[in-house]
């Protein structure tokens, strides 16, 4: 069976768009222009699936789609024309934990579509929700999320793991795929709302 059902490509340029939000709104935090508003949602949306694309040797998707920079310049725009005050508090983790879990799903999805391994296809999927991320991080000159204790990674391997779980199980894709993006965001939610985090090295 082939998961890349007419369902999920929607699935994947919802996870970009929330994505390129993301990464537009730590421009935003840093009130950089609108060069840095659009390079930032660019690379925010489409960093961890073109990780993942040269992984598993598939053509780099955004490169194919005009749809994908079309949809991450777009978001840069309606971030850089509305009022930072309606982006304010913890705007840009909730944005991130939307696109975290539906980029996890459609990560791993793709993976099997392209013959991966179940166990790989999971770690596809956290790679092409992570990766975007980190880069973000990084740029905005903020400390990377993986070196914080806090549930994200964890989330992420929540997400395609159900999703590869519930696929091998014959749950359709159009039932499977909401159910583990909703579960991992759930878990993403509760380590934003109450500080839910792994436990550090003590040794």
């Amino acid at each position: 069976m082939n998961p890349l059902t007419p369902f999920l490509p929607w699935f994947d340029l919802f996870g970009i768009a929330v994505f390129a939000a993301s990464g537009a709104l730590a421009a935003a935090q840093r009130r950089q222009t609108f060069v840095t508003f659009a390079f930032f949602a660019l690379v925010t949306g489409v960093g961890g699936g073109t990780v993942r694309d040269l992984l598993i040797n598939a053509p780099v998707f955004w490169v194919r789609d005009w749809r994908v920079a079309a949809v991450c310049l777009s978001m840069a725009g309606l971030i850089w024309l509305t009022p930072q005050r309606w982006w304010h508090g913890r705007a840009l983790d909730w944005f991130d934990a939307v696109g975290l879990a539906a980029y996890a799903v459609f990560g791993a999805a793709k993976a099997l579509a392209f013959g991966v391994p179940p166990v790989v296809a999971v770690l596809m999927g956290v790679i092409t929700a992570s990766v975007g991320g980190i880069i973000r991080d990084v740029l905005a000159g903020e400390p990377s999320i993986l070196l914080r204790p806090e549930l994200y990674v964890t989330a992420a391997a929540l997400a395609a793991a159900l999703f590869v779980l519930l696929s091998w199980a014959g749950l359709p894709i159009a039932i499977a795929a909401p159910i583990a993006a909703l579960s991992g965001f759930a878990l993403r939610a509760l380590a934003i709302w109450r500080g839910l985090k792994l436990p550090a090295y003590q040794r």
